[in-house]
């Protein structure tokens, strides 16, 4: 049996399977879940319309953000049963669109627009005679100025969701904290292969959720994930759940994608932080994923400066040795368990690798635009020696950088503590940063 044949059989079993997990998880009494089961576009560069065919009516709230322009629908939690597709071509003034779960009950449209717009029109339509309820946003083409003036309050960072609630740990429990990150989730899908139907969203929260598993079962590390279901988490919540968490290591999932046109290029690659990009590919990718908080609709004017200072500097210089030291530690225990790309330690100026005191490093396990690379990416096999072979490389990193009379290192205060706080720049002296 073929790769193909074997995930077609996996993933037609889980659709038989859904509806009644649905029905079972469901509490007694509670509703169906509001489905969107199609939407389209229509309209010219002048007046543009979208249309998203619902399972019945749901009430909205419609904004505008600005640079880039971006049309923002929240809507209470829905269930988008739309086709791989949607959303990836535009019209008139909408260039694409995306949709899923923002926050907990609460789901998200936006929409990239090629002008300035002003919303002239945002409803929904109860059901009638053969018609399904139908949410629709009318788009009108207008100047900057006026689009300025008329954009709303946006959704403000202090308003995301929050992040997984994390126990306190014991008095007396010194196993290093290591943070899962899986990229993306929920409204960022992040890449997709539509002719496999594979996003990689859900392929690195499969991969995450393994990982967090082997390491909780060794007895020796903390393990949190950053998300720990279709949701999503912005790129500084998750830097900021790293260090409020103390965290001695940080591991962000990915699988990229180049497009057909390069879908031979496969492999397994690790980057790590600096400031210029280790080569084109590796900005290609930053850019890319530095994108996460846009895509989702967030206000990126709210976007916190970078820190500056003598002791931020030498802390970040020295939080970037040690994520090297665990990328190359992490290159070789992987390069048994799975294909390596040619070129694979690389680094760029990825925001969520920044917590400048915590060594972080993005794994891109394979590329969602090769056939072959998806093949083993989705094996429950290859998952199995990949996540051991990560374990090994975790266990090797802390081994070496374990000080001889056995105690962790420790973070100053002045380096900023648990709550995230921006690092002070009054002390010269170097510190010593958690390994």
């Amino acid at each position: 049996m073929s790769w193909r044949a074997g995930m077609l059989g996996v993933f037609l079993a889980a659709a038989l399977l859904l509806p009644a997990a649905l029905s079972v998880s469901r509490p007694a009494g509670a509703a169906d879940p509001v489905v969107a089961t199609d939407a389209r576009l229509a309209g010219d560069g002048e007046r543009t319309r979208l249309v998203v065919d619902l399972s019945r009516s749901v009430p909205l709230g419609a904004f505008t953000l600005a640079d880039p322009y971006r049309v923002v629908v929240d809507i209470p939690d829905v269930v988008f049963a739309l086709p791989d597709s949607a959303g990836q071509e535009g019209r008139g003034l909408v260039s694409a669109y995306r949709f899923g779960l923002f926050a907990p009950g609460k789901a998200r449209i936006v929409m990239d627009v090629s002008a300035p717009v002003t919303i002239d029109k945002a409803f929904v339509l109860e059901a009638m005679d053969d018609q399904p309820a139908r949410l629709v946003v009318d788009l009108v083409k207008t100047d900057r100025t006026t689009f300025l003036q008329s954009v709303a309050a946006p959704v403000r960072r202090a308003e995301e969701p929050e992040m997984p609630k994390v126990e306190v740990a014991e008095a007396g429990d010194t196993r290093p904290v290591v943070i899962i990150d899986p990229g993306h989730g929920g409204i960022d899908p992040g890449a997709r292969n539509a002719a496999l139907g594979i996003s990689e969203k859900e392929l690195m929260l499969a991969i995450g959720k393994q990982l967090h598993d082997r390491l909780e079962a060794t007895g020796r590390y903390r393990a949190l994930m950053t998300r720990e279901k279709d949701t999503y988490v912005s790129l500084g919540q998750r830097v900021r759940f790293a260090r409020e968490n103390g965290a001695r290591l940080f591991i962000s999932l990915h699988a990229d994608s180049l497009g057909s046109r390069d879908s031979d290029v496969r492999g397994a690659t690790i980057y790590t932080l600096s400031d210029r990009a280790s080569d084109a590919e590796a900005q290609r990718l930053a850019d890319s994923e530095n994108k996460s908080d846009m895509i989702a609709g967030l206000d990126l004017s709210e976007e916190p400066a970078d820190v500056a200072g003598i002791l931020f500097d030498l802390a970040q210089r020295e939080t970037r040795n040690f994520s090297a030291h665990f990328a190359r530690t992490l290159a070789g225990a992987v390069a048994g368990a799975a294909r390596m790309h040619k070129s694979p330690l690389k680094s760029a100026g990825f925001k969520v690798l920044k917590a400048p005191d915590v060594p972080s490093v993005l794994f891109e396990l394979g590329y969602i635009s090769s056939a072959k690379d998806v093949g083993l990416m989705t094996s429950a096999e290859w998952q199995s020696n990949v996540t051991e072979a990560m374990v090994a490389a975790i266990d090797a990193y802390f081994a070496a950088q374990k000080p001889k009379d056995g105690a962790p290192g420790a973070l100053p205060a002045s380096l900023g503590g648990a709550n995230g706080e921006p690092l002070a720049s009054t002390r010269a002296e170097p510190a010593a940063i958690r390994p």
